[in-house]
């Protein structure tokens, strides 16, 4: 059999035998190989010999990536929690091209197998086309890199494909390490790269399959390394032991969720009657002790000003406000990190690192008119955003234009949260839209909120989306986008006509430009022409005519007499419903809000 031909093919039959089932491909020359077995493993009549696996193509590697990233979420959402996402480049920049994505899910611990293709070791640093050095190219954003050689058909070499594949596996879902993330296998080949007549796929076989098992079993999380090194290494060491003497007794406490905290914080807030300050893909934001609007409150001085500790779960990413709060020296903030080598503490202000909530903090409780107090103060917030949200046309929530009423965006937000049903999805953008939902979505049973918090860019989140819908299909998908997010991957609408397609709403806040940058310190720049060119940005895109050249239904809104039909019926398929949303005011439109809340809040305390 033709060597580069069998490595590709053993090396699918080895992705499906561990567990693999999704894989995306970006079309190439030199990863023909890997191609042709993939579709192959994709037919509905397989050869004899070839696996089942369900196959993605995409012509942007960019968007390849993200939508593997997509894939992968949607993976470990499931119970239990699915395989790694695969992803197929040729040689060059195409594997360039999945940089962003291997970032995002090496910040946010998702498993992805990078598999590129590339030109055998005696063509590298010869001037042959397409080649670059590829091996290193992700630096330590993979948790493994392997540059495999270029199969010769020498005995031993299909066992040599399956372990390392066995060792790329292991190495993605963190099975050694409890740190799972991107991993890199640089695969050369040498011509010819199609097979030579009828070659046959080879029989299966587990020779080189090493199981490998996990650290923990069950529930049970693994330690970090530094632990195990020497078996008695503690997490951390605390610089000040005084502040653990301060005991476990009731003090003034709150919880505080970031991205992908899950239902543990949920449960230790509600153990201990605190406050369950939680961002929205959280995993964890709902239920009695859940404050919506509790960045405002953290401004109170009775509020945010008494607390004395804090409890973190999960990556805080959103609030300045709970940024200031972690870095005050007064509070005691103890951090829960179960799995791998780091822990959040931007402000290097952590007493403890913990692997677990230990019992004895489940079981102290808040100061007496604790928790009350929090939770009038958030009814009062609510019912003051309620107030100014409530949007109808010509009304306090909108801004008339020439051409029509615009909504805000914070009652865009609070109108994707109330259409959003338990067992629906949102796929959150970065910027704006995750702020504004932070802001006003209120549940006792969320929906499941993912975003791509990582390193919170704005790239790749309509191929995200897409990748989520496609993993989850028995579930209501819906994307809330900034426009500048839609536009950066518009591409990812783009589907050949053998691709599977979603059912995915896309909800695009469209303000014709950057307004996250107005609430930030560029916002307050006296040059509003040099704002807008460089921060602003705006570009005036006819979205519907984008959309027509996709073949995607396409609904403009432009008040909330549109909006919230077009958002409860999304129907099957990929639609985008383009809301027209305010820009100009939106810096003065963020201080009335803290006004507002901050009188309503002062109010309700007395």
């Amino acid at each position: 059999m033709t060597p580069a031909i069998a490595a590709a093919r053993v090396l699918v039959q080895s992705l499906a035998a561990l567990g693999v089932r999704d894989v995306v491909l970006a079309p190439g020359s030199r990863s023909a190989p890997l191609a042709l077995a993939l579709a192959d493993a994709a037919h509905a009549e397989r050869p004899a010999g070839a696996p089942a696996l369900r196959l993605h193509v995409r012509i942007d590697e960019r968007s390849a990536g993200f939508l593997a990233l997509g894939l992968a979420r949607a993976a470990a959402a499931a119970e239990p929690p699915g395989a790694p996402v695969a992803v197929v480049t040729t040689s060059g920049t195409a594997v360039a091209n999945l940089h962003p994505a291997v970032l995002e899910a090496h910040h946010a611990g998702l498993p992805l197998l990078v598999l590129s293709a590339d030109r055998p070791h005696e063509l590298r640093g010869t001037g042959a086309n397409q080649t670059t050095e590829q091996p290193a190219l992700f630096g330590s954003a993979v948790r493994l890199a392997i540059d495999v050689p270029a199969p010769a058909g020498l005995p031993g070499e299909a066992r040599d494909v399956r372990s390392v594949v066995a060792r790329a596996v292991a190495a993605a879902l963190g099975s050694r390490t409890g740190t799972p993330g991107p991993v890199h296998l640089n695969l050369g080949y040498r011509e010819p790269l199609v097979p030579e007549d009828d070659e046959p796929w080879p029989a299966p076989e587990t020779a080189g399959l090493t199981l490998v098992e996990p650290r923990w079993a069950g529930e049970r999380v693994p330690p970090t390394p530094a632990a195990t090194a020497t078996g008695t290494t503690p997490v951390v060491a605390p610089a000040d032991p005084a502040r653990r003497r301060r005991g476990r007794r009731a003090q003034p406490a709150v919880v505080v969720a970031g991205d992908g905290a899950g239902p543990a914080a949920r449960r230790l807030a509600e153990a201990t009657g605190w406050p369950l300050l939680a961002e929205p893909s959280s995993g964890s934001r709902g239920g009695p002790q859940a404050v919506t609007a509790y960045r405002h409150l953290l401004d109170d001085e009775r509020l945010g000003g008494a607390i004395r500790r804090v409890v973190v779960l999960g990556r805080p990413t959103l609030s300045r406000q709970v940024s200031r709060l972690l870095a005050d020296p007064g509070v005691e903030v103890v951090v829960v990190a179960p799995r791998g080598a780091r822990w959040p503490d931007a402000a290097r202000n952590a007493a403890e690192v913990l692997l677990d909530v230990p019992a004895s903090l489940r079981r102290v409780g808040a100061p007496e008119g604790w928790t009350e107090a929090w939770r009038a103060a958030d009814v009062a917030a609510r019912d003051a955003l309620d107030r100014m949200f409530d949007v109808t046309p010509g009304g306090p929530g909108t801004r008339r234009s020439r051409s029509s009423a615009r909504v805000t965006g914070p009652a865009l937000a609070r109108a994707v949260a109330r259409v959003s049903e338990p067992a629906d999805v949102i796929v959150v953008g970065s910027s704006s839209p995750a702020r504004d939902l932070d802001l006003v979505a209120a549940w006792d049973t969320p929906p499941l909120v993912v975003a791509n918090r990582g390193l919170a860019g704005i790239d790749g989140l309509v191929s995200t989306a897409t990748g989520v819908a496609l993993g989850l299909p028995d579930r209501r998908v819906r994307a809330y986008l900034g426009d500048l997010s839609f536009l950066h991957d518009v591409g990812g609408l783009l589907r050949g006509p053998a691709e599977p397609t979603p059912d995915l709403q896309v909800v695009v806040a469209n303000d014709d430009g950057g307004s996250i940058f107005a609430t930030l310190e560029p916002g307050g720049l006296d040059d509003g022409a040099t704002f807008e060119r460089v921060f602003g940005t705006p570009h005036g895109t006819d979205l519907a005519a984008l959309c027509a050249g996709y073949g995607v239904r396409h609904t403009r809104v432009t008040d909330v007499d549109g909006l919230l039909p077009a958002l409860a019926a999304p129907g099957t398929g990929v639609s985008v419903v383009e809301v027209r949303v305010d820009r100009a005011g939106r810096r003065a439109l963020g201080e009335r809000v803290a006004a507002e809340v901050g009188a309503a809040v002062s109010a309700a305390l007395g």
